[in-house]
């Protein structure tokens, strides 16, 4: 590294720092912070490469304004580094509750309408009160499909909007992590689920 090269990477290891740190927290969006996203566009390459030595993986998808760290995987059981990103375990609600919302961003994507994908609290509830028994308690229902949403909110996938947090706005990173794979596993659960309520429901 040349003095040129040196000075170079002094100036810009502030903006690194914020752009990994916040990578490391989470998940970092266009719409959300334009001025860190614009830091990562510059830093793309040096970003991708630091995070490497830790094992892991830049997700970065530049059209839908999205960007995320992933545990890389070995194929050799002595290659592999202690997991730097943990892996979420979601309750059962929590993933119904993701499905159901990619599923909305698919059907808004097919009918050409906005980019911004927002839902209410109400469309949640009901998109959830069909997989639940009959008779539940709606005072009950409500707590927790609010429990829900702060979770997918808590995890990235989605925001309250400011003045309004009836509403939520969905981030478009839902559709890297609901992927095909992930549906179909989860569509298996929802089936065993559906088969529970059903033998529940004859007693």
């Amino acid at each position: 590294m040349n003095d040129e090269e040196a000075t170079k990477y002094q100036q810009r290891k502030p903006q690194l720092s914020a752009v990994v740190i916040a990578l490391c927290k989470g998940m970092i969006d266009r719409e959300a912070d334009s001025k860190l996203w614009q830091g990562l566009l510059n830093l793309q390459l040096a970003v991708a490469e630091y995070v490497e030595t830790l094992g892991l993986d830049l997700i970065l998808d530049e059209a839908e304004g999205y960007a995320f760290l992933r545990a890389r995987e070995y194929d050799q059981e002595d290659e592999k580094l202690p997991r730097l990103i943990a892996r979420r375990q979601l309750s059962f609600h929590v993933s119904l509750l993701l499905a159901l919302l990619r599923e909305k961003m698919a059907e808004s994507d097919a009918s050409g309408g906005e980019i911004r994908v927002i839902v209410s609290r109400d469309e949640v509830l009901e998109m959830i009160r069909i997989f639940l028994p009959e008779g539940s308690n709606e005072v009950r229902l409500i707590d927790q499909v609010d429990s829900y949403i702060n979770q997918v909110v808590k995890m990235g996938f989605a925001r309250k909007l400011k003045g309004a947090d009836h509403m939520l706005e969905l981030h478009r990173i839902i559709k890297s992590f609901v992927d095909a794979q992930w549906l179909a596993e989860f569509d298996q659960r929802l089936s065993e689920y559906r088969k529970l309520l059903q033998s529940e429901g004859a007693k």
